[in-house]
């Protein structure tokens, strides 16, 4: 079916308005009709073609919340009217280990993103959440369950929400635990959030003392500058876990020392170049650990949803509308969001 998007046709073109085809959908299918869709730095990234591989045209958004408009003969778990989101896959092997064991996102056989993934519809590539309606399969629906007047601060939720709860799930965080956030944009934001809602002691780090009421304000108990040597100094050995949000190449060595022994150094930012390269012997003599995470599973992701809602915990965003999107992408490129942008995709109308 027609459907009015917006994307862009070449890496150094501005995003346009752009007709695209959604599938009919098939037995198993939901169709959504997108009333927010967040922004996320990925969608900057491969737009532009910072990241190889860029399919053109490059229709961007993975954080996706609408309402079901259809559904096929075989979905049972969606009616129409539905508040339903959409992450950042919509379909993966279903056959491998990781798939079997609910971590879609680590499938042995790569998991088919909502964008810019081999797909048979036309093009020939998945288009993402900058448009008026998607087709995605049941397995990948996920159900919201946040009040209607929150539904554009859930979008984001998908992607920032998601990349944040799952290691501070993984790692057990919760009462009695002291955990640094490192970075305060739209995922640090959340990470602090959701650790402060987990029942963690949380330390927020930043480079700018600017952020300090916000990250209090955000449910921070302590907030460093970590330009500050003394405050570093003063908590060294002090955290049981630390979740590095930061996306910039940066020092970890500064972050490991904070770590008690046996701590873990969770990385989810993906940098332009790499870290320097760490001191072994600060892990060997602490057995401290630096590790990753990616997004997390559907199933993870519904727990998620579930857990923000009974919580009242959503992203804090600034909504614009579609036509907007480039001077978003250069404002985030200098850090001036708090902390997430969300399109209006009613402005697509």
């Amino acid at each position: 079916m027609a459907t009015k998007a917006y994307g862009a046709y070449a890496a150094d073109k501005l995003l346009e308005p752009i007709g695209i085809t959604r599938r009919e959908p098939g037995p198993s299918d939901v169709q959504i009709d997108i009333a927010f869709c967040g922004v996320c730095h990925s969608d900057l990234h491969t737009v532009r073609s910072e990241w190889a591989g860029t399919l053109y045209p490059c229709v961007p958004g993975h954080e996706i919340v609408g309402k079901v408009s259809a559904v096929g003969a075989g979905v049972a778990r969606f009616e129409v009217g539905d508040t339903v989101g959409v992450g950042c896959m919509v379909d993966s092997c279903q056959h491998c280990a990781a798939c079997g064991e609910g971590l879609e996102q680590f499938c042995e056989n790569g998991f088919t993103g909502t964008y810019n993934a081999p797909t048979p519809d036309t093009p020939g590539h998945t288009l993402g959440g900058y448009s008026q309606r998607i087709v995605v399969d049941e397995k990948f629906v996920l159900r919201i369950g946040h009040a209607p007047e929150q539904l554009a601060a859930v979008a984001p939720l998908l992607c920032a929400g998601i990349t944040t709860y799952s290691p501070l799930r993984h790692w057990k965080v919760g009462p009695g635990k002291r955990v640094g956030i490192v970075g305060i944009g739209g995922l640090g934001h959340m990470g602090i959030k959701l650790a402060h809602a987990m029942g963690a002691h949380v330390v927020a780090f930043t480079t700018s003392e600017s952020k300090r009421q916000d990250a209090l304000d955000l449910g921070a108990d302590e907030v460093v500058v970590s330009r500050d040597a003394e405050a570093m100094a003063a908590r060294t050995g002090s955290l049981d876990f630390i979740l590095d949000t930061v996306a910039a190449s940066h020092d970890l060595d500064a972050l490991t020392a904070l770590l008690k022994r046996d701590g873990t150094l969770c990385l989810v930012g993906v940098p332009e170049h790499a870290h320097p390269s760490p001191d072994v012997s600060g892990l060997i003599f602490g057995r401290k650990a630096i590790a990753g995470s990616l997004i997390g599973g559907i199933a993870e992701t519904q727990e998620m949803l579930d857990f923000c809602a009974e919580k009242g915990i959503v992203s804090e965003i600034e909504l614009i509308p579609v036509e907007g999107i480039d001077r978003a992408y250069d404002r985030m490129l200098k850090s001036d969001v708090k902390y997430r942008f969300v399109i209006d995709n009613s402005s697509l109308g």
